[in-house]
Protein backbone atom coordinates (compact mmCIF):
# COMPACT_ATOMS: atom_id res chain seq x y z
CA UNK A 1 0.00 0.00 0.00
CA UNK A 2 2.71 1.93 0.63
CA UNK A 3 5.00 3.34 -2.62
CA UNK A 4 8.51 3.89 -1.12
CA UNK A 5 11.25 4.01 -4.16
CA UNK A 6 13.80 4.98 -1.47
CA UNK A 7 16.37 2.35 -1.93
CA UNK A 8 19.70 1.58 -0.08
CA UNK A 9 21.37 0.98 -3.52
CA UNK A 10 19.86 3.72 -5.29
CA UNK A 11 21.16 6.37 -2.52
CA UNK A 12 24.69 4.66 -2.06
CA UNK A 13 25.39 5.04 -5.91
CA UNK A 14 24.67 8.86 -5.43
CA UNK A 15 26.54 9.79 -2.51
CA UNK A 16 26.81 13.90 -2.76
CA UNK A 17 30.30 15.72 -2.90
CA UNK A 18 28.90 17.88 -0.37
CA UNK A 19 30.31 17.47 2.87
CA UNK A 20 27.47 17.66 6.20
CA UNK A 21 28.19 19.06 8.89
CA UNK A 22 26.38 17.52 12.41
CA UNK A 23 26.80 20.75 14.06
CA UNK A 24 24.24 23.42 13.09
CA UNK A 25 26.43 26.47 11.77
CA UNK A 26 26.65 28.33 8.43
CA UNK A 27 28.15 26.18 6.47
CA UNK A 28 25.25 23.19 7.21
CA UNK A 29 22.64 23.83 4.48
CA UNK A 30 20.03 21.21 6.87
CA UNK A 31 20.67 24.12 9.77
CA UNK A 32 19.55 26.97 7.29
CA UNK A 33 16.05 28.78 6.66
CA UNK A 34 14.98 28.38 3.42
CA UNK A 35 15.46 31.62 2.61
CA UNK A 36 19.75 30.81 2.63
CA UNK A 37 19.10 27.81 1.18
CA UNK A 38 17.98 29.05 -1.80
CA UNK A 39 19.78 31.60 -2.08
CA UNK A 40 23.03 29.13 -1.53
CA UNK A 41 21.05 27.02 -4.79
CA UNK A 42 20.57 30.07 -7.15
CA UNK A 43 24.37 31.19 -6.49
CA UNK A 44 25.71 27.37 -7.48
CA UNK A 45 27.62 27.32 -4.48
CA UNK A 46 25.43 24.20 -3.91
CA UNK A 47 24.15 21.93 -6.27
CA UNK A 48 20.76 21.44 -6.65
CA UNK A 49 20.59 17.83 -7.47
CA UNK A 50 23.63 16.71 -4.78
CA UNK A 51 21.46 18.96 -2.70
CA UNK A 52 18.43 16.77 -3.60
CA UNK A 53 20.56 13.37 -3.40
CA UNK A 54 21.49 14.12 0.40
CA UNK A 55 18.21 14.90 1.17
CA UNK A 56 16.93 11.66 -0.14
CA UNK A 57 19.70 10.17 1.64
CA UNK A 58 18.29 11.94 4.80
CA UNK A 59 14.53 10.88 4.19
CA UNK A 60 16.26 7.15 4.15
CA UNK A 61 17.73 7.20 7.32
CA UNK A 62 14.69 8.62 8.90
CA UNK A 63 12.01 5.65 7.64
CA UNK A 64 11.41 5.01 11.72
CA UNK A 65 9.29 8.71 11.79
CA UNK A 66 6.83 7.15 8.91
CA UNK A 67 6.44 10.68 8.12
CA UNK A 68 5.98 9.87 4.45
CA UNK A 69 3.01 8.09 2.82
CA UNK A 70 4.52 8.54 -0.69
CA UNK A 71 8.10 9.48 -1.17
CA UNK A 72 9.46 8.54 -4.63
CA UNK A 73 13.58 9.30 -4.93
CA UNK A 74 13.65 8.10 -8.41
CA UNK A 75 11.52 11.19 -9.28
CA UNK A 76 12.35 13.72 -6.84
CA UNK A 77 16.21 13.25 -8.13
CA UNK A 78 14.85 13.82 -11.48
CA UNK A 79 13.17 16.71 -10.77
CA UNK A 80 16.07 17.91 -9.14
CA UNK A 81 17.75 17.09 -12.23
CA UNK A 82 15.35 19.10 -14.20
CA UNK A 83 15.35 22.28 -12.35
CA UNK A 84 19.06 22.41 -12.13
CA UNK A 85 19.40 22.15 -16.22
CA UNK A 86 17.09 25.27 -16.26
CA UNK A 87 19.08 28.46 -17.48
CA UNK A 88 17.36 30.48 -15.23
CA UNK A 89 17.88 30.40 -11.68
CA UNK A 90 15.17 32.51 -10.12
CA UNK A 91 12.37 31.63 -7.40
CA UNK A 92 12.62 32.79 -3.40
CA UNK A 93 12.14 28.86 -2.69
CA UNK A 94 14.63 27.75 -5.69
CA UNK A 95 15.52 23.82 -4.91
CA UNK A 96 14.33 23.93 -1.81
CA UNK A 97 13.07 20.65 -0.55
CA UNK A 98 9.21 21.57 0.48
CA UNK A 99 7.14 17.98 2.18
CA UNK A 100 3.64 18.25 1.51
CA UNK A 101 0.51 16.80 3.52
CA UNK A 102 -1.15 14.22 1.95
CA UNK A 103 -4.72 15.36 1.93
CA UNK A 104 -3.11 18.32 -0.46
CA UNK A 105 -3.31 17.31 -4.16
CA UNK A 106 -0.55 16.61 -6.17
CA UNK A 107 -0.23 15.72 -10.05
CA UNK A 108 3.02 13.44 -9.99
CA UNK A 109 2.17 11.90 -6.32
CA UNK A 110 -0.92 10.16 -5.17
CA UNK A 111 -3.41 12.11 -2.65
CA UNK A 112 -4.39 9.44 0.21
CA UNK A 113 -5.84 11.60 3.03
CA UNK A 114 -4.12 8.66 4.93
CA UNK A 115 -7.35 6.34 3.85
CA UNK A 116 -7.41 3.20 2.15
CA UNK A 117 -9.83 3.59 -0.09
CA UNK A 118 -7.72 6.59 -1.64
CA UNK A 119 -4.37 5.33 -2.02
CA UNK A 120 -4.23 4.85 -5.84
CA UNK A 121 -6.04 7.98 -5.85
CA UNK A 122 -4.10 10.09 -8.89
CA UNK A 123 -5.31 13.62 -9.24
CA UNK A 124 -4.71 15.41 -12.23
CA UNK A 125 -3.45 18.76 -11.43
CA UNK A 126 -1.71 20.41 -8.85
CA UNK A 127 -3.77 21.75 -5.84
CA UNK A 128 -3.04 25.69 -6.08
CA UNK A 129 -0.71 25.89 -3.29
CA UNK A 130 1.44 23.63 -4.83
CA UNK A 131 1.59 25.19 -7.71
CA UNK A 132 2.68 28.51 -6.25
CA UNK A 133 5.49 26.77 -4.32
CA UNK A 134 6.61 25.24 -7.92
CA UNK A 135 6.77 28.49 -9.33
CA UNK A 136 8.84 29.66 -6.88
CA UNK A 137 11.38 26.72 -7.38
CA UNK A 138 10.56 24.55 -4.63
CA UNK A 139 11.11 20.59 -4.78
CA UNK A 140 7.87 18.72 -3.67
CA UNK A 141 9.32 16.12 -1.06
CA UNK A 142 7.06 13.75 -1.40
CA UNK A 143 3.41 12.92 1.01
CA UNK A 144 3.39 12.99 4.76
CA UNK A 145 1.48 11.17 6.70
CA UNK A 146 -1.42 11.88 9.00
CA UNK A 147 -4.29 11.36 10.70
CA UNK A 148 -6.54 9.41 9.00
CA UNK A 149 -8.86 12.11 6.99
CA UNK A 150 -7.57 14.84 9.54
CA UNK A 151 -9.81 13.48 11.47
CA UNK A 152 -7.82 13.65 14.78
CA UNK A 153 -4.65 15.44 16.78
CA UNK A 154 -2.36 11.87 16.86
CA UNK A 155 -1.42 11.34 13.76
CA UNK A 156 -2.12 7.36 15.04
CA UNK A 157 -2.92 6.45 11.65
CA UNK A 158 -4.52 2.70 11.86
CA UNK A 159 -4.03 2.59 7.96
CA UNK A 160 -0.72 3.83 7.36
CA UNK A 161 1.10 3.53 10.89
CA UNK A 162 1.83 6.27 13.51
CA UNK A 163 3.55 8.94 12.50
CA UNK A 164 6.54 9.27 15.49
CA UNK A 165 8.04 12.54 17.10
CA UNK A 166 11.81 13.18 16.22
CA UNK A 167 12.10 14.22 19.79
CA UNK A 168 11.32 10.87 21.03
CA UNK A 169 9.96 8.12 18.99
CA UNK A 170 7.47 6.51 21.12
CA UNK A 171 5.19 10.00 21.42
CA UNK A 172 3.28 11.49 19.04
CA UNK A 173 4.04 14.46 16.93
CA UNK A 174 0.58 16.16 16.78
CA UNK A 175 -1.70 16.05 14.33
CA UNK A 176 -3.79 16.06 12.27
CA UNK A 177 -0.27 17.32 10.07
CA UNK A 178 2.59 14.95 11.47
CA UNK A 179 4.13 13.93 8.80
CA UNK A 180 5.12 17.43 7.54
CA UNK A 181 5.48 18.49 10.96
CA UNK A 182 8.37 15.35 11.60
CA UNK A 183 10.08 15.70 8.30
CA UNK A 184 10.54 19.40 9.27
CA UNK A 185 11.82 19.07 12.79
CA UNK A 186 13.97 15.98 11.53
CA UNK A 187 15.63 18.62 9.21
CA UNK A 188 14.78 16.74 6.54
CA UNK A 189 13.32 20.09 5.10
CA UNK A 190 13.46 23.69 6.34
CA UNK A 191 9.88 24.21 5.29
CA UNK A 192 6.85 22.29 4.64
CA UNK A 193 2.75 22.32 4.05
CA UNK A 194 0.42 22.14 6.37
CA UNK A 195 -3.31 22.15 6.56
CA UNK A 196 -5.69 23.61 9.53
CA UNK A 197 -8.98 23.01 10.43
CA UNK A 198 -8.99 22.69 14.56
CA UNK A 199 -4.82 22.54 15.11
CA UNK A 200 -3.58 20.77 12.81
CA UNK A 201 -0.54 23.11 11.96
CA UNK A 202 -0.45 24.10 15.33
CA UNK A 203 -0.34 21.25 17.31
CA UNK A 204 2.27 19.13 15.44
CA UNK A 205 4.33 23.12 15.36
CA UNK A 206 3.74 22.94 19.47
CA UNK A 207 4.74 19.22 19.22
CA UNK A 208 7.62 18.82 17.08
CA UNK A 209 9.41 22.11 18.75
CA UNK A 210 8.38 24.25 14.89
CA UNK A 211 7.55 27.81 14.13
CA UNK A 212 3.50 27.51 12.78
CA UNK A 213 1.28 29.41 10.83
CA UNK A 214 -2.33 29.05 10.44
CA UNK A 215 -3.73 32.42 8.55
CA UNK A 216 -7.16 34.06 8.15
CA UNK A 217 -9.26 31.48 7.22
CA UNK A 218 -9.22 32.62 3.17
CA UNK A 219 -5.92 34.33 2.89
CA UNK A 220 -4.13 31.09 0.83
CA UNK A 221 -6.35 28.84 -1.15
CA UNK A 222 -7.92 25.31 0.27
CA UNK A 223 -8.48 24.36 -3.47
CA UNK A 224 -7.85 21.08 -3.84
CA UNK A 225 -7.70 19.98 0.02
CA UNK A 226 -9.89 17.05 0.96
CA UNK A 227 -11.91 19.15 3.53
CA UNK A 228 -13.66 19.23 6.57
CA UNK A 229 -15.06 22.75 6.65
CA UNK A 230 -15.15 25.54 4.56
CA UNK A 231 -15.69 27.53 7.38
CA UNK A 232 -12.57 26.64 9.17
CA UNK A 233 -9.97 24.86 6.54
CA UNK A 234 -7.05 27.07 5.81
CA UNK A 235 -3.38 25.23 4.03
CA UNK A 236 -0.61 26.59 6.00
CA UNK A 237 3.09 26.42 6.62
CA UNK A 238 5.47 24.44 9.27
CA UNK A 239 8.99 25.66 9.57
CA UNK A 240 12.13 25.33 11.70
CA UNK A 241 13.22 28.88 11.59
CA UNK A 242 10.28 31.91 12.37
CA UNK A 243 11.70 33.86 9.11
CA UNK A 244 10.27 31.12 6.83
CA UNK A 245 6.87 31.51 7.67
CA UNK A 246 7.47 35.26 6.13
CA UNK A 247 8.64 33.48 3.38
CA UNK A 248 5.91 31.06 2.61
CA UNK A 249 3.51 33.59 3.10
CA UNK A 250 5.22 36.02 0.51
CA UNK A 251 5.04 32.65 -2.25
CA UNK A 252 1.63 31.81 -1.67
CA UNK A 253 0.31 35.93 -0.81
CA UNK A 254 2.04 37.69 -3.33
CA UNK A 255 -0.33 40.88 -3.42
CA UNK A 256 0.05 41.62 0.13
CA UNK A 257 2.27 44.25 1.27
CA UNK A 258 6.45 42.74 1.36
CA UNK A 259 6.42 41.67 5.50
CA UNK A 260 8.92 43.39 7.58
CA UNK A 261 10.22 42.39 10.58
CA UNK A 262 9.19 44.37 13.74
CA UNK A 263 10.25 44.67 17.22
CA UNK A 264 8.48 44.23 19.97
CA UNK A 265 9.00 47.21 22.00
CA UNK A 266 5.09 48.49 22.91
CA UNK A 267 4.00 45.10 21.72
CA UNK A 268 0.43 45.01 23.74
CA UNK A 269 0.01 41.39 24.43
CA UNK A 270 -2.87 39.93 26.40
CA UNK A 271 -3.33 37.34 29.00
CA UNK A 272 -6.35 35.51 29.56
CA UNK A 273 -6.05 33.54 32.84
CA UNK A 274 -9.75 31.44 33.40
CA UNK A 275 -9.35 29.69 30.71
CA UNK A 276 -6.23 29.79 28.39
CA UNK A 277 -3.88 29.38 31.01
CA UNK A 278 -5.75 26.97 33.36
CA UNK A 279 -5.02 22.92 34.05
CA UNK A 280 -1.27 23.13 32.07
CA UNK A 281 1.58 20.55 33.18
CA UNK A 282 3.69 22.04 35.45
CA UNK A 283 6.67 22.03 33.37
CA UNK A 284 4.09 23.92 30.74
CA UNK A 285 2.81 26.54 33.16
CA UNK A 286 6.53 27.09 34.54
CA UNK A 287 7.98 27.27 30.56
CA UNK A 288 5.11 30.04 30.15
CA UNK A 289 5.27 31.91 32.91
CA UNK A 290 9.21 32.60 32.09
CA UNK A 291 8.55 33.47 28.17
CA UNK A 292 5.97 36.01 29.34
CA UNK A 293 9.23 37.20 30.99
CA UNK A 294 11.46 37.10 28.31
CA UNK A 295 8.62 39.01 25.89
CA UNK A 296 8.54 41.32 28.57
CA UNK A 297 12.32 42.11 28.51
CA UNK A 298 12.24 42.60 24.91
CA UNK A 299 9.68 45.61 25.18
CA UNK A 300 6.66 43.85 25.26
CA UNK A 301 3.57 45.08 27.47
CA UNK A 302 1.36 42.30 28.93
CA UNK A 303 -2.06 42.63 29.48
CA UNK A 304 -4.22 40.68 32.00
CA UNK A 305 -7.94 40.44 30.50
CA UNK A 306 -10.95 38.45 30.93
CA UNK A 307 -13.08 37.03 27.93
CA UNK A 308 -15.82 35.56 29.47
CA UNK A 309 -18.08 34.31 26.42
CA UNK A 310 -14.95 32.50 25.13
CA UNK A 311 -15.17 28.99 26.47
CA UNK A 312 -19.45 28.44 25.89
CA UNK A 313 -19.18 29.90 22.48
CA UNK A 314 -16.60 27.55 21.18
CA UNK A 315 -17.57 24.21 22.87
CA UNK A 316 -21.35 24.92 21.54
CA UNK A 317 -20.18 25.51 18.02
CA UNK A 318 -16.33 23.86 17.29
CA UNK A 319 -17.32 20.20 16.31
CA UNK A 320 -20.36 20.43 15.47
CA UNK A 321 -19.84 22.88 12.45
CA UNK A 322 -17.46 20.74 11.23
CA UNK A 323 -18.97 17.23 11.79
CA UNK A 324 -21.91 18.79 9.72
CA UNK A 325 -19.83 20.29 6.70
CA UNK A 326 -17.29 17.24 6.03
CA UNK A 327 -20.48 14.96 4.65
CA UNK A 328 -20.69 17.06 2.25
CA UNK A 329 -17.48 18.48 1.71
CA UNK A 330 -15.70 15.77 1.44
CA UNK A 331 -17.84 13.94 -1.28
CA UNK A 332 -17.94 17.25 -3.28
CA UNK A 333 -14.12 17.05 -3.25
CA UNK A 334 -13.96 13.35 -4.59
CA UNK A 335 -16.40 14.19 -7.07
CA UNK A 336 -15.19 17.30 -8.42
CA UNK A 337 -11.70 15.12 -8.59
CA UNK A 338 -12.91 12.22 -10.20
CA UNK A 339 -11.34 10.23 -6.67
CA UNK A 340 -11.33 6.22 -7.25
CA UNK A 341 -14.44 6.22 -4.07
CA UNK A 342 -17.52 8.01 -2.79
CA UNK A 343 -17.89 9.41 0.60
CA UNK A 344 -19.91 5.95 1.35
CA UNK A 345 -16.96 3.93 0.04
CA UNK A 346 -14.10 6.21 1.99
CA UNK A 347 -15.82 5.61 4.74
CA UNK A 348 -16.79 1.45 4.92
CA UNK A 349 -13.03 0.61 4.22
CA UNK A 350 -11.63 3.47 6.89
CA UNK A 351 -10.05 2.47 9.91
CA UNK A 352 -12.31 1.14 12.69
CA UNK A 353 -11.28 4.74 15.23
CA UNK A 354 -12.52 7.11 12.28
CA UNK A 355 -15.69 5.04 11.24
CA UNK A 356 -16.88 5.10 14.91
CA UNK A 357 -16.28 8.53 15.16
CA UNK A 358 -18.16 9.25 12.11
CA UNK A 359 -20.95 7.04 12.50
CA UNK A 360 -21.72 9.04 16.42
CA UNK A 361 -20.97 12.87 15.39
CA UNK A 362 -21.54 12.70 11.84
CA UNK A 363 -23.83 10.20 10.19
CA UNK A 364 -27.73 10.92 11.09
CA UNK A 365 -28.88 8.90 14.16
CA UNK A 366 -25.75 9.26 16.18
CA UNK A 367 -25.69 10.79 19.42
CA UNK A 368 -23.83 13.96 18.04
CA UNK A 369 -25.37 14.47 15.11
CA UNK A 370 -25.76 18.12 14.24
CA UNK A 371 -29.00 18.54 12.12
CA UNK A 372 -29.69 21.77 9.84
CA UNK A 373 -31.37 23.74 12.09
CA UNK A 374 -29.09 23.04 14.66
CA UNK A 375 -26.13 23.95 12.12
CA UNK A 376 -27.91 27.68 11.32
CA UNK A 377 -28.63 28.79 14.68
CA UNK A 378 -24.56 28.03 15.11
CA UNK A 379 -23.23 29.84 11.95
CA UNK A 380 -25.85 32.37 11.76
CA UNK A 381 -26.13 33.24 15.09
CA UNK A 382 -23.48 31.62 17.42
CA UNK A 383 -20.49 32.14 15.35
CA UNK A 384 -20.41 35.83 14.26
CA UNK A 385 -21.25 36.23 17.85
CA UNK A 386 -17.75 34.89 18.82
CA UNK A 387 -16.16 36.36 16.03
CA UNK A 388 -17.66 39.80 17.17
CA UNK A 389 -16.74 39.19 20.83
CA UNK A 390 -13.05 38.56 19.38
CA UNK A 391 -13.07 42.05 18.05
CA UNK A 392 -14.54 43.75 20.88
CA UNK A 393 -11.65 41.79 22.70
CA UNK A 394 -8.87 43.28 20.95
CA UNK A 395 -10.46 46.76 20.98
CA UNK A 396 -11.21 46.72 24.46
CA UNK A 397 -7.96 45.45 25.26
CA UNK A 398 -5.97 47.43 22.72
CA UNK A 399 -3.64 44.27 22.24
CA UNK A 400 -2.18 42.82 19.05
CA UNK A 401 -2.52 39.29 19.68
CA UNK A 402 -3.74 36.56 22.46
CA UNK A 403 -0.78 34.82 24.00
CA UNK A 404 -1.38 31.18 25.50
CA UNK A 405 -0.16 27.98 25.75
CA UNK A 406 -0.46 26.00 22.41
CA UNK A 407 -1.03 22.69 24.34
CA UNK A 408 -1.56 21.69 28.28
CA UNK A 409 1.21 19.17 27.87
CA UNK A 410 4.32 18.20 25.87
CA UNK A 411 3.74 15.15 23.30
CA UNK A 412 2.06 12.24 24.91
CA UNK A 413 2.74 8.44 24.24
CA UNK A 414 1.45 6.83 21.17
CA UNK A 415 -1.48 5.00 21.89
CA UNK A 416 -2.21 7.57 25.06
CA UNK A 417 -5.51 9.03 23.22
CA UNK A 418 -8.11 8.72 26.08
CA UNK A 419 -6.59 11.06 28.88
CA UNK A 420 -3.19 12.64 30.24
CA UNK A 421 -1.59 13.09 33.42
CA UNK A 422 -1.19 16.67 34.20
CA UNK A 423 -0.04 17.20 38.01
CA UNK A 424 -1.23 13.61 39.17
CA UNK A 425 -4.76 14.33 37.60
CA UNK A 426 -6.32 12.14 34.53
CA UNK A 427 -7.48 14.96 31.78
CA UNK A 428 -8.88 14.79 28.47
CA UNK A 429 -7.07 14.07 26.06
CA UNK A 430 -8.88 16.90 23.68
CA UNK A 431 -9.05 19.02 26.70
CA UNK A 432 -5.56 18.86 27.15
CA UNK A 433 -3.80 18.91 23.47
CA UNK A 434 -6.90 20.88 21.21
CA UNK A 435 -9.05 23.07 23.94
CA UNK A 436 -6.11 26.20 23.93
CA UNK A 437 -6.24 26.09 19.81
CA UNK A 438 -9.82 25.84 19.04
CA UNK A 439 -11.26 29.50 19.36
CA UNK A 440 -8.60 31.06 17.16
CA UNK A 441 -9.69 29.06 14.02
CA UNK A 442 -13.54 28.48 15.19
CA UNK A 443 -13.17 32.33 14.66
CA UNK A 444 -11.03 32.08 11.67
CA UNK A 445 -8.20 34.24 13.32
CA UNK A 446 -4.43 34.40 12.46
CA UNK A 447 -2.44 31.53 14.63
CA UNK A 448 1.52 32.05 14.98
CA UNK A 449 2.81 28.99 16.98
CA UNK A 450 6.69 29.36 18.55
CA UNK A 451 8.47 26.98 20.71
CA UNK A 452 9.28 28.39 24.05
CA UNK A 453 11.91 25.35 25.19
CA UNK A 454 12.29 22.25 26.18
CA UNK A 455 10.68 20.54 29.09
CA UNK A 456 12.82 18.06 31.37
CA UNK A 457 12.34 15.18 28.82
CA UNK A 458 13.75 17.14 26.44
CA UNK A 459 9.92 17.46 25.20
CA UNK A 460 9.21 20.65 22.83
CA UNK A 461 6.47 23.25 24.41
CA UNK A 462 5.28 26.38 23.01
CA UNK A 463 3.24 29.76 22.95
CA UNK A 464 0.37 30.51 20.21
CA UNK A 465 -0.33 34.25 19.48
CA UNK A 466 -3.86 34.66 17.73
CA UNK A 467 -4.38 38.02 16.16
CA UNK A 468 -7.23 39.87 14.74
CA UNK A 469 -9.06 38.29 11.30
CA UNK A 470 -7.21 39.82 8.98
CA UNK A 471 -4.04 40.91 11.05
CA UNK A 472 -2.00 38.48 9.66
CA UNK A 473 0.76 40.57 8.37
CA UNK A 474 1.30 42.51 11.38
CA UNK A 475 1.29 38.93 13.28
CA UNK A 476 4.06 37.42 10.91
CA UNK A 477 6.32 40.72 11.31
CA UNK A 478 6.43 39.88 15.26
CA UNK A 479 7.53 36.64 14.23
CA UNK A 480 11.38 36.51 14.30
CA UNK A 481 11.25 39.00 17.87
CA UNK A 482 9.60 36.29 19.09
CA UNK A 483 11.35 33.85 18.25
CA UNK A 484 14.75 36.06 18.82
CA UNK A 485 13.01 36.85 22.83
CA UNK A 486 12.23 32.73 23.59
CA UNK A 487 15.19 31.07 21.39
CA UNK A 488 14.94 28.58 19.03
CA UNK A 489 15.22 25.22 19.63
CA UNK A 490 17.86 22.28 19.23
CA UNK A 491 17.00 20.05 16.78
CA UNK A 492 16.10 16.28 18.39
CA UNK A 493 18.91 15.09 19.71
CA UNK A 494 18.95 11.47 17.36
CA UNK A 495 19.44 14.88 14.32
CA UNK A 496 21.79 16.80 15.61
Amino acid sequence: MRRRTVLSGLIASLTPRWSWSRTANSSDPTSLPASELAALLRSRRLGVLEYARTVAERVEQHQSLNAFITFDAEQFLADARRLERRRRRDGLLYGVAIPVKDSINTADYRTTAGTLALRTFQPAEDAPVVAQLRAAGALVLGKTNLHELSYGWTSNNHAFGAVRNPYDLTRIPGGSSGGTAAAVAARLAPLGVAEDTEGSIRVPAALCGLAGFRPTTGRYSTEGAAPISPLFDQIGPVASHAQDLLLFDRVIHPSSAALRSVSLEGVRLAVVRNDLWSDLHPSVSHAAEEALRRLQAHGAIVVEAEFPQLTSLVDAIAEPIQNHDVRTALAAYLARYHAPATFDEVLQSASSDIRAVFEQYVLPGGAGFTDDHQYREMTRVLRPRLQQAYADFFASTRTEALVFPTTRVTAPRIGEEESVDIGGRRIDFGHAIASNISAGSTAGLPGLVLPMGLDNQGLPMSLEFDGPSGSDAPLLGLACAIEQALGRLPPPPAIS
